[in-house]
């Protein structure tokens, strides 16, 4: 059986093997491919693996031998899977794997943008800290998350990581989902998105996209933020309205901005974040510590045996 993955290098830059999916087919990996080359790198293919390369109907069309998609992520829009669905061709994605790396990640920017050390590191290399003659020198305020609201919007298996790490900080957690099953043992209130914003000293994403939240962050949610609040997102770049969170922090309406996704990855020259203050860009790497990215590899493996048996599992279509 023939394996094509499409985007790979992400997964494995070479720290990460493909021995477990060589065992199950003849695999061949290609680091990256530009949409006018998926056909023609997978028109033998029974299976392909796809992270970010879109699988759209048409080119679903063009490739008689697929019989199985596997996402090598948790969210699977690049694929388009009614299309796969009329097609028999069962699309499976990695539900779990990288919960405690995103929500860790989350708070690695939290932290710095409250507690500023990579700032005030930076500040005793260039000599601020000698040239102010005293034992302790800042540059910023600096405050403690102790007591201060966390607002988590989407608070599923990750959000309900980051506020559990929230609560041992000891912060005040409210949330917001679609779906109110299966809460946390520890305490939290639930809040409509709008409350949310208003009583939040941090706000951090952790929902799906879909077309009813595409650029659900926009200047009215901003503007029932406090001015002193700090909005993380490291869910969908397309979550935000973009030029409305550059204008936002122009304008002061919040203190602060960590995004680890943009509307157009990687990002281009005319993103209007590049040119805001007080943001900290990073290039989407929340997901990649190297134990998520095993799990991730050890998932795609049984989500393929399962397909092979007939009983594929991880099904989003």
């Amino acid at each position: 059986m023939k394996i094509v993955v499409l985007d790979g290098y992400t997964l494995n830059p070479g720290d990460n093997p493909w021995t477990g999916v060589e065992g199950l087919g003849e695999l061949t990996v290609y680091d990256r491919t530009p949409a006018d080359k998926v056909v023609e790198r997978a028109k033998d293919a029974e299976i392909v693996l796809t992270n970010k390369t879109p699988m759209s109907r048409e080119t679903l069309d063009q490739l008689p031998k697929l019989q199985f998609i596997g996402v090598l992520a948790t969210g699977y829009n690049i694929v388009d899977t009614e299309a796969a669905r009329e097609k028999s061709i069962p699309v499976s994605n990695v539900p779990v794997y990288g919960t405690d790396a995103v929500a860790e990640y989350v708070f690695a920017l939290v932290t710095n943008h409250f507690r500023r050390p990579v700032l005030h590191g930076e500040l005793v290399k260039q000599g601020e800290w000698k040239k102010s003659g005293d034992f302790s020198f800042w540059h910023t305020p600096l405050a403690e998350l102790a007591g201060k609201t966390i607002g988590i919007v989407g608070f599923g298996r990750i959000g309900q990581r980051v506020g559990e790490l929230a609560k041992a900080f000891k912060m005040n957690v409210i949330a917001h989902d679609e779906y109110h099953g299966n809460p946390p043992a520890y305490e939290f209130e639930w809040r409509e998105p709008e409350q949310l914003f208003a009583e939040s000293d941090v706000v951090t994403l952790h929902c799906n996209q879909t077309p009813k939240n595409t650029g659900m962050v926009n200047k009215e949610l901003l503007s029932r933020m406090k001015k002193s609040a700090f909005f993380v997102n490291t869910a969908r770049g397309g979550l935000v309205n973009e030029q409305d969170l550059a204008q936002a922090l122009k304008d002061g309406v919040i203190a602060g901005a960590a995004v680890d996704v943009v509307s157009s990855e990687p990002i281009t020259d005319d993103n209007p974040l590049l040119s805001a203050p007080n943001i900290l860009i990073t290039p989407h790497i929340a997901w990649a510590a190297l134990e998520a990215r095993k799990r991730l590899m050890d998932i795609t493996v049984d989500n393929i045996r399962a397909a092979q048996n007939g009983e594929p599992i991880n099904v989003v279509n």
